[in-house]
């Protein structure tokens, strides 16, 4: 059941099921298959790869679902109000792009383009042709950091110090991409809900290493200075023989402790801090001289997060926000923030780690 706007764009009714298709069957294309396959709300149509093959394993051997190696025939389908991009990175504003202008709700895979400004191009159709562009970043979607969201936003942790992010393993080496842009996109994306307004970053410098030779950096650590003297720092690497996903980030009042890799104890909150009493107005060199450190150190605690899979709250998002007509909470915005972190960083790794102001990010959050 559907209804087409005055642009001739279908949309869903806030009750229909939402005709859907994968674009793109390789690495992460099967997970989307699935998980939209799974949904009540949508009903999985097509499934699009350049090698047939491909897209007929993805569906399964015994699935009525459509393949194609031929997105016309994603692009011609009136029963398709909703498309997800999993292509190779560079090709995901061309791809999102065609949808779009056939009057598809877009879902891409990170990064949202290739620069910054395929992606404001996208943003800005997106929002003429009154579609939902949704950025797939889903570890903003799993229980674990809604948690983080709401002790921040809520002011549990205090004013922000610092963030520090750990996102390393052995693998997988991209043909295309260097490990800022495979892996980074997930920690910048996590701080672009997470933080608070007042938080934002204005300034990035990175640094990194080839050491295979392979022409793109595959050890990387970034650095952001945010708003208010907070610094937020990651890093990234292909070449660990250890997998690592941990963040920390300390607050005024409390810190927390996020371990992916733990599923018994993901979030740990620690009531600890350091407390600096400053005596008198004498010079600064005086008052560090003679100034007063006193440590807390409270309670931990670990709050039960329910288990849900990242990707199915992605897509349950998405069809939210194409029912409700609303902007979803990663959306277009969203990842074009991530996107000109992810091309300044490019610029200071060129310029051998230099500072790179970020200029207006138009907000960060929701």
């Amino acid at each position: 059941m559907t209804t087409a706007d005055p642009q001739g764009v279908a949309t869903a009714t806030s009750t229909g099921v939402i005709g859907a298709a994968v674009v793109g069957a390789g690495y992460w294309g099967p997970n989307l298959v699935r998980n939209i396959s799974a949904s009540s709300a949508c009903d999985l149509r097509w499934v699009c790869d350049l090698d047939l093959a491909r897209a007929r394993r993805a569906v399964g051997r015994y699935s009525t679902i459509g393949v194609t190696d031929d997105i016309d025939d994603v692009l011609r389908d009136p029963r398709v109000q909703a498309v997800a991009v999993a292509t190779p990175a560079h090709t995901h504003a061309e791809v999102a792009l065609a949808c779009l202008e056939a009057g598809k709700h877009v879902l891409v895979e990170k990064p949202l383009a290739w620069t910054v400004a395929e992606g404001e191009k996208l943003v800005d159709v997106a929002q003429h042709l009154g579609l939902v562009l949704m950025c797939d970043h889903t570890y903003c979607y799993t229980p674990a950091v809604h948690e983080i969201r709401r002790l921040v936003r809520d002011g549990e942790v205090g004013d922000i110090h610092y963030v520090d992010s750990v996102r390393i393993n052995l693998g997988l080496l991209q043909p295309d991409i260097d490990v800022f842009w495979d892996l980074a996109p997930h920690d910048l994306a996590i701080l672009d809900v997470v933080l608070p307004e007042g938080s934002r970053p204005v300034a990035v410098s990175a640094q990194g290493a080839d050491p295979l030779g392979t022409g793109f950096a595959c050890v990387g650590y970034l650095t952001l200075r945010l708003e208010g003297g907070a610094v937020a720092h990651t890093h990234v690497n292909w070449l660990s023989p250890t997998k690592i996903r941990t963040t920390i980030i300390g607050g005024s009042e409390r810190m927390v402790v996020w371990d992916d890799l733990n599923p018994s104890q993901r979030l740990t909150l620690y009531d600890k801090g350091v407390e600096v009493e400053q005596c008198g107005p004498e010079s600064a060199e005086v008052r560090r001289r003679d100034r007063t450190v006193s440590y807390r150190s409270g309670d931990l605690s670990a709050p039960s997060l329910s288990e849900r899979e990242a990707l199915d709250a992605v897509v349950s998002e998405f069809v939210a926000s194409i029912r409700e007509g609303r902007a979803p909470l990663t959306d277009g915005h969203a990842g074009l923030r991530v996107l000109r972190i992810l091309e300044a960083a490019s610029t200071s790794l060129r310029q051998d780690g230099a500072t790179i102001p970020l200029g207006d990010l138009g907000g960060i959050g929701r």
